[in-house]
């Protein structure tokens, strides 16, 4: 069936605003579901997108808004739960991972079942585990697990030839799921948020400093999801989305530093003072830099264990390509040298 008209969760953040640039490109119907209009502005302009207020929680509003549509992107995911607690026990998925992970992605699949539609991507993560100490990678790992379910149809096989094959559990839904690794370009909360950080302080404690990543351009990952769409090929396939290098923490950290100017002194913490630190940074007011969770993630590698998959025919940007063009734009030679080609000097 070729996909004309879509409907996006989670189509203005950071990777939702790139996809549907492309797909509104490619000539297709988009209609983007946000809790607040204001906050999709940019992609208003874009002549065949349609953003709509809708509350993504509520199960009716989702079935209304996948009527008509011949696929649903799901992109909604938190890096952080806004309460502090155990995080290191299971009680920790009854929190706000369990509701925008688990729940919602359970929502999606019910109500595309109630409107007929049948194409489903869906954004899960690298290292995803139901059995991960992470609850973050806790419940994407179950997120998961439902997608695929949802792409099943299960035969009660018991007098199936006596009273026909009866379907349960399973949609039948046609779906793919994408797991990247840690997504970099300009507007990230990555590789930016280092830079800010080796902008202020001269000396940098970095928790898990021996964390491995894959950094893969937010560019590639829109294209890997608007290539899917038609392509029968990718259904019921998972696919892993790295870059093309692997790199440490502070590797990565070192190399912002270079970038921008500002080569700071960095110090691995080791296991025991990198929890702390993240325990002690969830008591910071206002948006989280890092959590024990966050530090639970980490023990396990964010790399690929193949290379970035053949089917979607390109391969991915490096870091080096990319990277110093949006980091370098914030420093003030930057700036300095913007205002001069304003100026035409």
């Amino acid at each position: 069936m070729k996909i004309e008209r879509l409907c996006i969760l989670g189509g203005s953040g950071f990777v939702g605003t790139h996809l549907v640039s492309q797909l509104a490109a490619r000539g297709l119907k988009v209609r983007v579901l946000t809790h607040r209009r204001e906050a999709a502005k940019e992609l208003i302009l874009l002549p065949t997108v349609e953003v709509v207020e809708a509350d993504v929680h509520d199960q009716q509003e989702l079935i209304r808004q996948f009527r008509g549509m011949d696929a649903v992107i799901n992109l909604v995911g938190i890096l952080h739960e806004d309460k502090v607690g155990r995080v290191d026990l299971p009680s920790a998925r009854r929190g706000d991972f369990q509701r925008v992970h688990i729940e919602l992605t359970r929502k999606v699949i019910h109500a595309m079942g109630e409107a007929g539609v049948q194409r489903l991507l869906h954004m899960s993560a690298l290292g995803a585990n139901a059995n991960s100490r992470s609850a973050y990678q806790r419940s994407k790992g179950i997120a998961e697990a439902l997608v695929r379910e949802a792409g099943r149809q299960h035969i009660e096989h018991e007098n199936w030839y006596l009273n026909g094959p009866k379907f349960v559990h399973g949609y039948g839904l046609n779906v793919t799921i994408f797991r990247p690794s840690v997504i970099f370009g300009r507007g990230d909360s990555f590789l930016s948020m280092f830079a800010r950080l080796l902008k202020t302080f001269p000396v940098l404690p970095l928790a898990n400093a021996g964390a491995r990543f894959a950094p893969v351009h937010v560019g590639d990952v829109a294209r890997a999801f608007a290539d899917s769409l038609d392509n029968t090929a990718t259904v019921g396939q998972t696919y892993d989305l790295c870059g093309p290098k692997a790199y440490t923490l502070q590797e990565l950290v070192a190399y912002v530093g270079e970038v921008i100017g500002k080569k700071r002194s960095i110090v691995p913490l080791g296991d025991f003072m990198s929890y702390l630190q993240a325990w002690a940074m969830e008591f910071k007011p206002g948006k989280k830099l890092m959590t024990r969770d966050n530090h639970f993630a980490m023990l396990t590698d964010n790399v690929c264990s193949g290379g970035w998959p053949s089917v979607f025919g390109f391969q991915p940007a490096a870091l080096e390509a990319v990277a110093p063009e949006y980091l370098r734009a914030e420093t003030p030679r930057a700036r300095y040298e913007g205002y001069r080609e304003s100026a035409h000097r």
